[in-house]
């Protein structure tokens, strides 16, 4: 179990993760939205992760989101990386009734973030969905890895938002899958 925290005066997070879980959960930042998207991941990257958060909700959910990322991709980082004996790379499409979202995934140690996803304004509950890209930039710049999301299609905001976690959480469980025919998946030498 791997374990990181960082405090400051926006927020107070501490995450645990298991990478090689069975996709347990106990998440508690404060955002009903963003709870049900992170037990999501974790249900289907199959990580066991916790995560426990207070944050200045009383201005809004930004800096609770952007920090869990942060962190979150801190406690991968240490978890995927050195990178061996795994795929490396990974994708999903995860459809939620009408809505469709494409994941890409290149386990690099290099950051780059394509977001291609329809939700820049609105909001479900007390959850922005411009927080949504920066969950994700946060991401994929603190792991760091290559992240695609693609909308294919879909109207429901909310059917799109969880059909890009659901899609990126198999698609990072695909990138981690053990090939130890591979040893380290590069011509580099190291990742």
């Amino acid at each position: 179990m791997i374990e990181k925290k960082r405090k400051t005066k926006e927020t107070d997070i501490v995450i645990r993760l298991n990478l090689y879980g069975s996709g347990k959960a106990k998440i508690n930042s404060g955002v009903g939205f963003f709870d049900h998207m992170l037990e999501s991941f974790a249900k289907h990257s199959l990580i066991d992760l916790e995560v426990e958060c207070k944050g200045d909700l009383h201005i809004d959910a930004h800096h609770s989101v952007e920090d869990i990322a942060i962190v979150l991709g801190w406690a991968l980082n240490e978890a995927i990386y050195p990178l061996k004996g795994v795929e490396r790379f990974g994708n999903a499409v995860v459809v939620m009734d009408e809505a469709s979202v494409s994941c890409d995934i290149d386990l690099s140690n290099r950051a780059y973030l394509v977001y291609d996803l329809p939700l820049n304004e609105g909001a479900i509950g007390n959850f922005d969905l411009e927080l949504v890209e920066e969950f994700f930039k946060s991401i994929a710049f603190n792991i760091p890895i290559n992240l695609h999301l693609t909308f294919n299609r879909g109207k429901n905001r909310h059917h799109i938002a969880e059909a890009a976690f659901k899609a990126f959480a198999v698609a990072l469980r695909r990138a981690l899958s053990k090939n130890e025919r591979i040893s380290i998946p590069s011509t580099k030498g190291v990742l």
